[in-house]
C-alpha cells in the first residue's frame, strides 16, 4: 500500500460520501415542496437576522401561513395545502434531512483534504501539477468555503448544487483526468507555481460559490415574479438578498483572479523568458477576467443589477471552467505540460 493507493481511495470514498450527502438534500427539498412561506414582515427580520451574521432561513423554523405566496401578494386565494406547515414533523423531517446533508459533507470534505495530503506525500511536494491535482484540490475549497459559510451563516441552501458540484467534480478527476504521482517538469519549479496556484484555486472557489448564487437567484427570482415561491424555495432568502451574497463573493474573486493571472504572467517570463504570449490558456484566462470586469463595471455604473448580473455572472463561470478543461482537453499550447 502506498500513499497514492491511499490517495485514490479516499478520494473515491468522497464522491461517494458527496454523492450521498446530495442525496439527502435533495430529500430535504422534496421534503419542503408543501411547505408554505413566512408572511413577509417575518421573512424580512429574518434576512436583517442574516445580516448579520445570525442564522439564516435555511436554519430557522417556518412560520405558519395559511395562504399561498401569491395569495400573500393579492394575487390568489387561499390554499389549504399550505397548512401542511403546521406540521412539525414535516419541519422535523426537513430539518433532518438538512443536517444530515451537512454532516456527510464535512465526512466528504475530510475525505478530499485526506485525499490531497496524501496526494503531495506521494509525490513529494505540492499537488498542483497537473489537470488531476488542481481539481481534488479546487474542489476542496469549494467544499471548505460553503461549510465556513454554513458555520458562520447559515446558508444550508447552498448545500443542493455545492455537493453535487462536488461529486460532480472529484468523479471526474478520479475517471478521467486522474494520472500517476511523476515529478514537476522543470517549468514548474518556481516559487511562482505555489503562489499562482493557490490564489487560483481560491478565486476559482469564490467564482463557483457565486455562480452557484446566480443560479438559484433566477430560479428564486422566477418563482417570486410568478408567485408561486413555495417549498424549499420559501425557505431561501429573498431573490435581491442572494443577489447581494452573490455579488459578494464575485467582488472578492475578481482582484484575486487579477493577481492570479499577473502571477502567470511573472512566472511565465521566468519559465519562458516573456510575459505574456497569446497562449490558448493565457488568453482565455484573460477571457474570463474581462467578463467579471464587465460584470462588476456594470453593476457599479450601469446598475445591472437581478437578472442581468446574474446571467454576465453564470457566462463568468462558464468561461472559467471552459478555460480549466476545455482549453486543456481540446486545445495544445505551453501549459499542455501538465497533462490531463
Amino acid at each position: 500500500m502506498t500513499y497514492e493507493y491511499y490517495s485514490s481511495l479516499a478520494l473515491v470514498s468522497s464522491v461517494v460520501v458527496y454523492a450521498l450527502a446530495m442525496f439527502a438534500h435533495a430529500a430535504e427539498w422534496a421534503a419542503a415542496r408543501r411547505l408554505g412561506v413566512a408572511n413577509p414582515a417575518v421573512r424580512e427580520l429574518v434576512d436583517v437576522a442574516a445580516a448579520d451574521g445570525r442564522p439564516a432561513p435555511s436554519e430557522m423554523p417556518p412560520e405558519r401561513s395559511d395562504t399561498r405566496p401569491d395569495a400573500v401578494e393579492g394575487r390568489g386565494q387561499p390554499d389549504p395545502a399550505s397548512d401542511a406547515e403546521s406540521s412539525p414533523s414535516s419541519r422535523r423531517r426537513v430539518e433532518q434531512f438538512g443536517r444530515m446533508g451537512v454532516a456527510l459533507t464535512v465526512i466528504g470534505f475530510l475525505l478530499s483534504v485526506a485525499g490531497v495530503l496524501t496526494r503531495a506525500l506521494a509525490a513529494q511536494r505540492a499537488p498542483w501539477g497537473n489537470m488531476f491535482e488542481f481539481t481534488i484540490t479546487a474542489m476542496v475549497f469549494v467544499v471548505g468555503a460553503y461549510l465556513i459559510l454554513v458555520w458562520r451563516a447559515g446558508l444550508r441552501w447552498l448545500g443542493l448544487p455545492v455537493t453535487l458540484l462536488a461529486a460532480v467534480g472529484n468523479g471526474l478527476a478520479v475517471t478521467v483526468f486522474y494520472v500517476a504521482v511523476a515529478p514537476l517538469v522543470p517549468a514548474l519549479h518556481s516559487v511562482w507555481f505555489l503562489i499562482h496556484i493557490v490564489a487560483a484555486a481560491i478565486s476559482g472557489a469564490a467564482f463557483n460559490v457565486g455562480g452557484l448564487m446566480s443560479i438559484l437567484y433566477l430560479i428564486k427570482k422566477r418563482a417570486e415574479d410568478r408567485g408561486t415561491v413555495r417549498g424549499y424555495l420559501g425557505r431561501l432568502p429573498d431573490a435581491r438578498k442572494i443577489d447581494l451574497i452573490a455579488y459578494r463573493f464575485l467582488a472578492f474573486a475578481f482582484p484575486l483572479w487579477t493577481f492570479t493571472v499577473v502571477a502567470g504572467a511573472i512566472w511565465a517570463e521566468y519559465a519562458w523568458g516573456r510575459y505574456w504570449g497569446w497562449d490558448p490558456k493565457e488568453t482565455w484566462a484573460l477571457v474570463t477576467w474581462v467578463i467579471y470586469a464587465c460584470y462588476l463595471h456594470a453593476r457599479s455604473t450601469a446598475g445591472w443589477r437581478g437578472t442581468r448580473a446574474a446571467v454576465i455572472a453564470i457566462i463568468g463561470l462558464a468561461s472559467f471552467w471552459f478555460n480549466f478543461i476545455g482549453i486543456n482537453l481540446l486545445v495544445s499550447g505551453l501549459h499542455s505540460y501538465a497533462g490531463i
